[in-house]
C-alpha cells in the first residue's frame, strides 16, 4: 500500500518536472527539470521493482540511472 502512495507521489512531481521543462523562465530551469525527471523515472523504476516483487528491475533502475 505505501508502495502505491510512493509511486503516485512521483508520478506527480513527474508531471510538475515536465510542465516546469515546457514553461520554465529559464534555459537553466528547462534542463534542471529534464534532469529531475530522468532522476525521478529511476526512483520511479525502483519503487515499481518492490511493489510488484520484481527485483530485476532494480538492475534496470540502476542501468538507468548510470
Amino acid at each position: 500500500m505505501i508502495y502505491v502512495v510512493v509511486a503516485v507521489a512521483i508520478l506527480m512531481t513527474m508531471v510538475l518536472a515536465v510542465v516546469r521543462a515546457l514553461k520554465g523562465p529559464t534555459l537553466y530551469d528547462r534542463v534542471l527539470a529534464v534532469n529531475m525527471f530522468g532522476t525521478k523515472t529511476a526512483l520511479l523504476l525502483a519503487v515499481v521493482a518492490l511493489l510488484f516483487e520484481r527485483y530485476d528491475f532494480l538492475d534496470l533502475a540502476l542501468a538507468y540511472a548510470l
